[in-house]
C-alpha cells in the first residue's frame, strides 16, 4: 500500500458529465477530476481518461460541455459513467439538445456550460482540457448539493480508471 492511499481515499469531489462532439461523432462521461482554474479570465479544467471513448472524441473537439449533476440525477450519472461510447449510444437514452458550435447539452442536467478549448495537456493516465466558458445555464429547480463520488460508488465504471 502507498503511502498516499489512505489520502486519496479521502477525496470525495462533485462528479460531473462531460460531453464532446467532433466530426458527427457524439461521446460523454462521467468525471471526477474537475475544477474552476481561473477567475480572470474565467476557466475549468476537465481531466479525461484515455480509457474513455470520450477522450478520442474529446482529442477533436472545439468545445467541450460540463453538466453539473444533483443527487437526484444518479440515473444520468449512471448512464455516463456505467456505460461505454463503444458499445452504446447514450444519447439515446438520455435528453439533450444542440448547444454553441454544435456541442451536446444534456438537459437534464442540474446546469451546464459549454467551454471552448483552450489547450490540453497530457498528465499521466487522463488528458486535461482547460476550458473557456463560453455559455451555459441552468435547468429551473435544480438545486441542492451536487453529486459526490460516493454517490456513484455504486456505478461499475463502462471503462477502468
Amino acid at each position: 500500500m502507498r503511502s498516499t492511499d489512505a489520502f486519496m481515499k479521502r477525496l470525495n469531489p462533485d462528479m460531473c458529465v462531460v460531453t464532446a462532439v467532433a466530426d458527427g461523432e457524439r461521446s460523454g462521461c462521467l468525471v471526477g477530476f474537475w475544477t474552476q482554474c481561473s477567475i480572470d479570465p474565467p476557466r475549468l479544467t476537465v481531466w479525461i481518461s484515455k480509457a474513455n471513448h470520450t477522450h478520442r472524441v474529446a482529442l477533436r473537439a472545439e468545445r467541450l460541455t460540463v453538466h453539473l449533476l444533483t443527487p437526484d440525477q444518479h440515473g444520468l450519472a449512471a448512464l455516463f459513467g456505467g456505460e461505454t461510447g463503444d458499445d452504446t449510444d447514450k444519447f439515446a437514452r438520455a435528453q439533450w439538445r444542440e448547444g454553441p458550435g454544435g456541442s451536446a447539452v444534456l438537459t437534464e442536467a442540474a446546469a451546464w456550460t459549454v467551454g471552448v478549448v483552450q489547450r490540453r495537456f497530457d498528465t499521466g493516465d487522463h488528458v486535461a482540457h482547460v476550458l473557456a466558458p463560453e455559455q451555459g445555464g441552468e435547468r429551473p429547480g435544480a438545486r441542492g448539493r451536487l453529486l459526490r463520488l460516493e454517490d456513484v460508488s455504486d456505478v461499475e465504471p463502462g471503462h477502468p480508471a
